[in-house]
């Protein structure tokens, strides 16, 4: 006669190995968010597993030292506010000229207002698909929430897209009382337009029928309540950014003049004068400057 005892320990023996080689194979549970370990977050993928994961040390910008922007800085600051008093506020997509201070001026907004209960996620645009199970992880919570979705541009076909369109305006649930989207673009349209969209524009009598496509591209930014343009800034700015920068690196200037002309060089080299530019030029500057008197 078999020894039963004997069998049943081997045989649970056997299945404990068999789970040991599935659990290997099985996605580890994404880690919990610590709220409180930060003011910053980001959306992190692995494999079909995606969880929020705290940014200890975000790129910190004050808004006082941002130049040359103050009609887009005080339209986003007032929007923000009234987001975290809890009266109604609009999405926003800032578009316009390279470096000028768009992605710089969402992270000056968590500066400024962190203390008030905002915090900052950041999604990149291949994760946008996930933006609804995002959102659901936010729904009553206290803090107030801008999912940032930085240089945000899409080509015909790509998911996120679609993804983006529902949660801001168009799914059959209502988005979150705590949430906003601020996204960044160099397309007031998010999505390339062709020449041949335009050919295809229809005239019904006194009509204007434009084509389905050109259509589905605006109705994307249309979903932002608050579009914020971006201009190239001219050489007076341009020398004001670069100023207010070398004053909050604690930089002394003996030759103005010198500096001035340095500056200019340096935006003619990269061909831009822009906010981006200026923050290179200063922080060459102030690092050399400092370099010599050591």
């Amino acid at each position: 006669m078999p020894n039963t005892a004997a069998d049943l320990a081997q045989l649970l023996a056997r299945a404990e190995r068999v789970l040991a080689r599935l659990e290997a194979w099985l996605p580890a549970a994404p880690p919990a968010t610590d709220w409180d370990a930060a003011i910053a977050f980001r959306w992190r993928k692995r494999g079909d597993t995606g969880w929020i994961e705290a940014v200890p040390h975000p790129h910190k910008i004050e808004l006082a030292n941002l130049t040359g922007i103050d009609e887009q800085k005080q339209r986003i600051e007032q929007n923000t506010r009234q987001f975290l008093a809890g009266r109604p506020a609009n999405n926003v997509l800032l578009t316009g000229a390279r470096g000028t201070g768009k992605s710089s001026l969402v992270k000056a907004l968590l500066s400024q207002f962190a203390h008030k209960g905002l915090r900052l996620i950041e999604v990149d645009k291949a994760h946008l698909v996930d933006l609804a199970d995002i959102a659901e992880q936010l729904v009553g919570r206290r803090e107030r929430f801008v999912v940032f979705c930085d240089d945000l541009s899409f080509e015909t076909g790509e998911p996120g897209y679609k993804a983006l369109k529902a949660v801001l305006d168009g799914a059959i649930s209502a988005p979150p009382d705590n949430v906003l989207i601020y996204a960044t673009s160099n397309r007031r349209h998010l999505m390339p337009e062709y020449m041949a969209e335009n050919e295809l524009t229809r005239h019904v009598g006194n009509e204007v029928h434009p084509f389905e496509a050109v259509e589905e591209k605006i109705s994307l930014s249309e979903r932002f309540g608050l579009w914020l343009s971006f201009y190239p800034f001219d050489q007076d700015v341009y020398l004001a950014i670069v100023q207010t920068w070398l004053d909050a690196l604690g930089a002394t200037i003996k030759d103005p003049e010198a500096m001035r002309r340095a500056a200019l060089q340096w935006s003619l080299e990269r061909g831009a004068r822009s906010g981006r530019v200026a923050w290179q030029f200063a922080r060459d500057y102030a690092g050399q400057q400092r370099g010599r008197r050591r």
